[in-house]
C-alpha cells in the first residue's frame, strides 16, 4: 500500500529537519546562544551592545521554536516517544515562560539551552546513554558506599566525639568529615594529623576508609560506566551488522527473482 501524499510530505519534512545540514545549523546556533548568554552577564558589554544581544537571543530562540514545531508537524504524537525530543521540548519551553515575578529564576535557566548539544551531537548523546544504562549498577555501588559511610561515621562518633566534637560531635558532622576525607581534601593536615596527637593509631581507622571509599568503590563506578559504554558500542555494531545482513538478503532476493525471470 502506497503512503498518502500527506504521509509522504510529513516523512520528507522529518527527514529534512533531522538531516545533517539542519542539525549542524542548530548546533552552531546553540554555541552562539551560549556565548551570547555569557556576554549578557557583563554590564560593560550590555551597555555597549545590549540591544543587539537581546535581539540575537530572541531570534535564536525563535529558530529553536520553529524547529520544535516542524518536528511536531512531521512526527505528530511520535515526537514524544523519544526522550531526546522531550528533553529539547522542555528546554525550549522553559525559555518561553515569561521571566517576571515569581518566574524570575527562569532567566538564569536560559543557559540550560546549551544542554541541547547533548541531543544534537551523537558522541555526547552516546555518553549520556552510557550513564543512563549504568544507573542500575551505579545505584547498588552507591548503596555500598552509603553503608561504608554509615559504619565508619557511627564508629567515628563513638570513638572521637568527646575529644574532637568539631569533626565527630554527631552523626552528621562525622559524615561530613568522612566526605572530606574521601575527597582527600586536606584530610591529613586538617583532620588526621591533629588527631594523631591524641590517638597515635588513628591511621588504622583512616587508611581502610580511604582505600575502600576513594579507590575501590569509586573505581567500581568507573568500571560500571566503561562497561555500559562498551555495551552501547556493541549494540551499535550489532545493529550495523544486522542492517548489512538485511541489505544483502534483499540483494539476494532480487538476484533470485532476476534468475527466475530469465527465459
Amino acid at each position: 500500500m502506497r503512503p498518502s501524499g500527506t504521509a509522504t510530505w510529513r516523512q520528507s519534512l522529518g527527514e529534512w529537519v533531522e538531516g545533517r545540514r539542519v542539525t549542524r545549523f542548530i548546533i552552531v546556533l546553540i554555541v552562539v546562544n551560549a556565548i551570547i548568554l555569557g556576554l549578557e552577564t557583563s554590564p560593560a558589554v550590555m551597555e555597549v551592545a545590549g540591544t543587539l544581544l537581546i535581539l540575537a537571543n530572541q531570534t535564536i530562540l525563535g529558530v529553536f521554536v520553529v524547529e520544535i514545531a516542524l518536528k511536531l508537524v512531521a512526527f505528530g504524537p511520535r515526537f514524544f516517544r523519544s526522550g531526546w525530543n522531550v528533553f529539547d521540548f522542555f528546554i525550549v519551553g522553559i525559555a518561553l515562560v515569561p521571566a517576571a515575578g515569581p518566574f524570575e529564576i527562569l532567566r538564569a535557566l536560559r543557559i540550560l539551552r546549551v544542554l541541547r548539544l547533548l541531543s544534537q551531537v551523537p558522541k555526547l548523546r552516546a555518553i549520556i546513554e552510557s550513564l543512563l544504562r549504568a544507573l542500575p549498577g551505579m545505584g547498588w555501588t552507591a548503596l555500598l558506599l552509603v553503608l561504608v559511610f554509615y559504619i565508619f561515621a557511627v564508629m567515628g562518633t563513638m570513638l572521637f566525639a568527646e575529644d574532637f566534637p568539631e569533626y565527630w560531635g554527631n552523626l552528621g558532622l562525622s559524615l561530613f568529615s568522612l566526605f572530606q576525607i574521601m575527597t582527600l581534601e586536606s584530610w591529613s593536615s586538617g583532620v588526621a594529623r591533629p588527631m594523631m596527637e591524641a590517638y597515635p593509631l588513628i591511621w588504622v581507622y583512616f587508611v581502610p576508609f580511604i582505600l575502600i571509599s576513594s579507590f575501590m568503590v569509586l573505581n567500581l563506578f568507573i568500571a560500571i560506566i566503561v562497561t555500559a559504554t562498551q555495551s552501547i558500542h556493541h549494540d551499535e555494531e550489532a545493529e550495523q551488522h544486522q542492517a548489512l545482513l538485511d541489505e544483502l538478503r534483499r540483494i539476494s532476493e532480487r538476484l533470485d527473482r532476476l534468475e527466475k525471470s530469465r527465459p
